[in-house]
Order: C-alpha cells, then structure tokens, then sequence
C-alpha cells in the first residue's frame, strides 16, 4: 500500500477514536451514560453481524468458542465503554481518552503476572514513564475524582480483554469476533443501564446525530479500517499509532467542548505516549529474530 495512503488512514482510524471520547461527552446532554453506551454498541453489533452473515464469514461451532466470545464482549466492549461514559460525568474527554489509552502498559503488568510472558527492559522502562504519566496528567492529585476511576478501570478491562483476545483470537474469524463482541458487550451494557441508572434519552436531531456518528463512524468504520490496517501492514508497527488516539482525544475535546489545554494533562500525555512507544517498539534486529523463530518448523 502507498504509505501516504496508509498515513491518511492511520491518522482517519486514529481521530476517530479519540474523537469518539468529545461526542459521547456532547451525547451525555441528552441520553444517560449507559443507554448512550447501550445503544450506540448493540446498534452497532446487530449492523456488523448481518453485515458477518452476507459475507458468509465462518463462525463458531461450539458452545466453548461461543461463550469466549461472550466473554471477551464483556471485557472489551461491556467494560471498557461502560467505564468510559461513567468516566465522562466527572473529568474531561480529554483526560478520559489518556486513561484509557494506557491499557498497552497494563498489558505488560498483567501478562508478566498471569501468563508469565516476558518482557525486555526497555519494555518495563516504558511501563514506568507511562506511570508516572498517568500521575502528572491528573495533576498530581491524592485524591482522584470517581471519573478518574472509571477511566483507569476502561484500561483495566482493555488489558484484560487484549490478553484475553490473544489467548483465544486464533479460534475466530477477526470480523466475527469484532461483530459479536460488540453486540454482547452492548446487550450487557443495556442490561446494566436497566439495572443502576435512571435510563433517559431526549430525543432531537443532536442525539440522534451523536448517537449515528458514534454506532458507524466510531464503531463500525473505525473497527473496519483498523483492522484492514493490521492486515496491510506490520501489526506491531501499526499497533504503536494507537499513540495517536488519545492525541486526538484531548484535541477533539479542546475544539468541540472548550476543554482547558492543561500543561500537566499534555506533560503527561506526552510520557504515557513515549511509554507506549517504548513498549511497542521493537528494533530492526529484534523483528528479524523474532521472524526466524517464527519461520522455525514446530515438531
């Protein structure tokens, strides 16, 4: 692929992402938390599932394989997005979107300590500087609002539902699993909003605009060019642009809500960046080793 082409595309999947943070904030004026969650993800779910059965794509056979599926829609999409919208109500999009996007540092933090997996020096180092990025962000703050919580919680359920995908990815179809993930983790999310909120949604052409913009463009089209992306291009390369994203968080929300540009949340960001950097880089000697190991015939 033309890297231009490939640039304009990282970058489209990339503030789609981020921005998806600002406009959930705006759709919180007229729908509750969970609902807009509920809602914008079991719509998108239904759309890609009979988008999954047109093109035939193979599907689980077994229970098992059905209930993984389960699963990891309730830690991709259930956790991550419920504790997203909650997130929202108290701290920026901005803020929300540099919570979030840590989980690559917790994926390291938990694999080491459930799957024994191994990780450079240089990894840990980036651990490190995204830590203490996190506590620069928040402004050095002791006491940490509820949002604040939640945000690191959606990173939590990230990392969970990464190493969860890569234990059992290899058992779906990548489209599959994306479909259904979202459609679990969205009925979960309405069976949530049902249970602890007072549900309400005022409907009018912004709501349902949001509500349009954040079920496609930040769904379905942004799950859909992401993974064309990893398919076209190294995944571990492409998998450091997500740096991007909560780039593109704090922007969007600075244009479309008037967020305050704080120097510490954008210190801080810069560091959580670097860190994820570190733990997704992988040196030109260290690719080619790990493509020898990789081309060795298993017994």
């Amino acid at each position: 692929m033309n890297r231009y082409i490939f640039a304009l595309l990282v970058i489209i999947t990339t503030s789609l992402m981020g921005s998806s943070f600002a406009v959930g904030k705006m759709g919180l004026e007229y729908v509750s938390p969970l609902f807009l969650a509920a809602l914008r993800f079991t719509l998108a779910g239904m759309i890609m599932v009979v988008v999954v059965k047109l093109l035939k794509r193979p599907h689980p056979k077994t229970k098992d394989v059905w209930l993984k599926a389960v699963v990891i829609g309730f830690f991709q999409t259930a956790g991550v997005i419920s504790c997203i919208f909650l997130s929202l109500q108290t701290i920026t999009s901005g803020e929300s979107a540099i919570l979030t996007f840590m989980n690559p540092l917790l994926v390291v933090v938990f694999g080491t300590l459930v799957l024994k997996m191994n990780y450079k020096f240089l990894q840990w180092v980036g651990v490190s500087l995204g830590f203490v990025g996190v506590f620069i962000t928040l402004g050095g703050q002791v006491e940490f609002k509820i949002g604040t919580l939640f945000g690191f919680l959606s990173a939590v359920s990230w990392a969970i539902a990464t190493l969860l995908v890569k234990s059992w990815g290899n058992k779906f179809d990548t489209w599959v699993l994306s479909a259904y993930q979202m459609l679990f983790g969205g009925l979960f999310i309405m069976i949530a909003s049902f249970l602890f909120e007072q549900q309400s949604f005022e409907i009018n052409l912004s709501s349902i605009g949001i509500l349009i913009w954040l079920a496609i463009m930040a769904s379905i089209v942004q799950f859909a060019l992401w993974y064309f992306l990893l398919q076209k291009g190294d995944p571990g390369k492409t998998s450091s642009f997500l740096f991007l994203a909560p780039f593109f968080g704090v922007i969007s929300g600075w244009v479309l809500l008037g967020e305050e540009l704080k120097w510490y949340v954008m210190a801080g960001g810069l560091l959580i960046f670097i860190g994820i950097f570190l733990v997704n880089w992988r040196s030109h000697s260290m690719r080619q080793r790990e493509k020898r190991v990789e081309a060795v015939p298993k017994s």
